[in-house]
């Protein structure tokens, strides 16, 4: 079976959304339920409704000035527009939400904080990511009937240029509980097949990591192997699709720690299960083939 990683398991999970009134509201609870009530469809809205009425969810309005300013630039750089920034700007108010909820699935903290911030109506904030978060965009990222998602939806796959090529880190597991994963010296040809194959893995290690955690047990430590395969079913599964062919890799996963400014953070570098020269060209030649994946698919 080879070696295990031995990971802690969060007592509690926390989201937080930020929505931008162009008025106080005299009621915001009173307000959010009946918008969660009109525009969110069964079975999310009973989720959701049930996290409204518990202290789980909590809202806390503000005159806009009250609140520390979002990082516009951040925001820019994470995908926010001239119109979206103005449009935060404008707000009179804010809604921040939070949502605590157990690691394990559904993930109710996410669900409920994402469609209560979207549900107001005005511009949203992500403020894990951090991301502002356009209507359709977050109406799509809920999940449908099924309570499937699409993983890549809820995460982001930053990657900054260095000497020795790119430096990948995901920024979305951790709302699952699970560290967020990362790869140095990933040679530019390889940004997008690299970035498919890490989407992939995040499916593949979040099936794993909610397979330990059944409905109802709090475990203090999961462990997940330390050689994991992923393959062409998971990238498609993290983009909400499906594969029919049935081609895999496998790497190899190290705990480490990233200075985030605020502290040390886990996280788990993706390396080769195999060292050697060229290791990342051939997993991905491996995985997607002399056809890989579109662009659009990182």
């Amino acid at each position: 079976m080879g070696e295990l990683l031995t990971l802690p398991v969060p007592e509690t999970l926390r989201a937080t959304y930020v929505a931008g009134l162009t008025a106080p509201a005299a009621d915001p609870r009173g307000l959010v339920r009946e918008r969660v009530a009109r525009h969110v469809a069964p079975p999310l809205r009973d989720l959701v409704l049930g996290m409204v009425d518990s202290p789980m969810l909590t809202l806390d309005l503000r005159p806009a000035e009250d609140v520390p300013p979002p990082p516009a630039r951040l925001l820019a750089a994470y995908g926010a527009t001239r119109a979206d920034l103005a449009a935060l700007a404008a707000a009179s108010h804010l809604l921040v939400v939070h949502a605590a909820y157990r690691p394990g699935w559904p993930p109710a903290h996410e669900w409920a904080a994402r469609a209560v911030a979207g549900a107001v109506g005005g511009p949203v904030v992500d403020v894990f990511t951090p991301q502002m978060l356009a209507a359709d965009r977050l109406e799509r990222s809920l999940p449908g009937p099924d309570g499937r998602i699409r993983l890549v939806d809820w995460m982001l796959l930053p990657h900054t240029a260095g000497r020795h090529g790119f430096w990948f880190t995901t920024r979305g597991l951790a709302r699952f509980g699970l560290p967020e994963l990362q790869t140095e010296n990933v040679p530019p040809a390889l940004v997008g097949p690299w970035g498919r194959l890490l989407n992939g893995l995040a499916r593949r290690l979040l099936d794993l990591w909610l397979a330990e955690l059944p409905a109802g047990a709090r475990p203090l430590v999961v462990r997940l192997p330390q050689i994991v395969s992923v393959g062409l079913q998971d990238v498609a599964a993290a983009h909400g699709e499906r594969e029919a062919l049935r081609r895999e890799v496998a790497v190899r996963l190290r705990p480490d720690t990233v200075d985030t400014g605020d502290g040390e953070e886990p996280v788990l570098t993706v390396l080769a299960a195999d060292d050697g020269p060229d290791r990342l060209e051939h997993l991905c030649a491996a995985l997607f083939g002399s056809a890989p994946r579109p662009a659009g698919w990182s």
